[in-house]
């Protein structure tokens, strides 16, 4: 099996030196890998004390974020590195102010992981989530350093967990010091393949989206746009959850409610061809420096046609609606619902622990047709005791939930 992950692992990144040809992220991948071991000896000497955070992508670096300012505040003296895989987390954010070197995590084959330990020499490394690379684990613990997971969360169809657990993925994720689990489940399964090195800590997102309710949220536009109705906020749409709007917003849109687009891609195509689908007034990001303010207050629909300010305009939403469910799946409704409003999204949400618990304690609404979709909206809209009701419920899921990042920061006060 090591010579098949080995042998995998090349084949994946010849593809991506052929993919990145002709297609952008694939260039962004293979051009930010060129010469990184000089891009992290200019960052790091030989004297420094490093801890390594790594994140798959974007979404990953959110999850990780509370950890690693938590870190950067208690030991002001070590250096901090944040290492990406996807370009997607990366090029967002490679001027990251929290971190003193921010890199693309090299290939994971036997060499490049010996070459990163020896130019980086972490403390310790500490992975959020998931993605294990297993010649940089094992490396690692040839070495004698720690290597920690955060939110992890498991599934009993991943790799490691057939055959009872006797095979080699379940071998290499036994040589992790300690997992940081979201729920009982994932706790459960590590259990029954042998691997007790694990604590129930829940998730450190939680305890991001705690703290965007004491930052500065106005927006003035938005003041402008909202005035005196109530607002659905879509957050990160697909095509396929826009579609549903649109009988909603040409036929039963009430008078006092208004409905605003965070669109996942922003697709200027995309964006116009759903415009023409609806007979609402409708204004764009992009349109406010030649926008007043008696046009906004007209306007039904508001496309958010950028990115960086999403989680400020939920503090307006009345409801939301959470793109992706019927992608890949759903994508970050935590932000959403920590303002203390109701969510709805697609039907792929069964990965996502947080998207679960919320439909159990009546925050949070599956639908999977365009049924489901006017019923849940229809009554959440009209029945204002409902909507208030599910969004505290939300609300308060998001305020009760565990300190992970105290968790793990007490775990690694004993070992640093």
């Amino acid at each position: 099996m090591q010579g098949f992950y080995n042998t995998s692992i090349k084949a994946y990144g010849m593809a991506l030196k052929l993919a990145s040809n002709f297609n952008k992220k694939a260039k962004l991948w293979v051009d930010g890998r060129k010469n990184w071991e000089e891009k992290i000896a200019s960052k790091i000497s030989n004297t420094d004390k490093v801890l390594w955070i790594h994140c798959s992508s974007l979404g990953e670096f959110e999850q990780g974020r509370p950890v690693i300012e938590a870190l950067k505040e208690k030991y002001p003296t070590h250096k901090i590195a944040v290492s990406f895989f996807s370009p997607s987390g990366y090029e967002i954010r490679k001027n990251y102010q929290g971190a003193d070197l921010i890199f693309y995590l090299p290939l994971d084959t036997k060499s490049n992981a010996e070459k990163l330990i020896k130019v980086l020499h972490p403390e310790i490394l500490i992975l959020v989530k998931y993605e294990y690379w297993f010649n940089l684990i094992t490396a690692l613990h040839q070495h004698n350093i720690p290597t920690i997971v955060v939110s992890a969360i498991f599934r009993e169809s991943q790799n490691f967990f057939k055959n009872n657990g006797n095979n080699w993925f379940a071998k290499k994720l036994n040589l992790i010091n300690h997992f940081f689990v979201q729920n009982q489940q994932s706790k459960d399964l590590l259990d029954n393949i042998h691997i007790s090195q694990s604590t129930i800590a829940g998730d450190t997102r939680f305890d991001r989206v705690k703290q965007i309710i004491h930052q500065d949220n106005q927006l003035n536009f938005m003041d402008h746009f909202k005035a005196d109705s109530k607002l659905i906020v879509v957050g990160s749409s697909w095509p396929k959850d826009e579609e549903l709007f649109v009988e909603l917003i040409n036929q039963k849109l009430n008078e006092n409610w208004k409905i605003l687009f965070a669109p996942h891609n922003l697709n200027e195509a995309e964006i116009n061809s759903f415009l023409t689908k609806i007979n609402q007034k409708a204004i764009k990001y992009s349109d406010l420096e030649k926008t007043n303010n008696q046009m906004l207050n007209d306007s039904k629909v508001f496309i958010l046609n950028t990115i960086g300010i999403l989680s400020k305009v939920y503090v307006y939403a009345d409801i939301t609606y959470i793109g992706g469910g019927f992608g890949a799946g759903i994508h970050n409704t935590l932000e959403a619902v920590t303002f203390g409003n109701p969510v709805v999204f697609g039907p792929k949400y069964k990965k996502f622990q947080e998207a679960v618990d919320l439909i159990e304690i009546g925050g949070g609404f599956s639908i999977s047709n365009q049924n489901n979709f006017n019923e849940i909206m229809n009554r959440l809209m009209n029945d204002e005791k409902f909507r208030k009701e599910s969004g505290k419920k939300a609300g308060d899921f998001v305020q009760n939930s565990p300190n992970a990042t105290k968790i793990i920061l007490d775990y690694l006060n004993q070992i640093l």
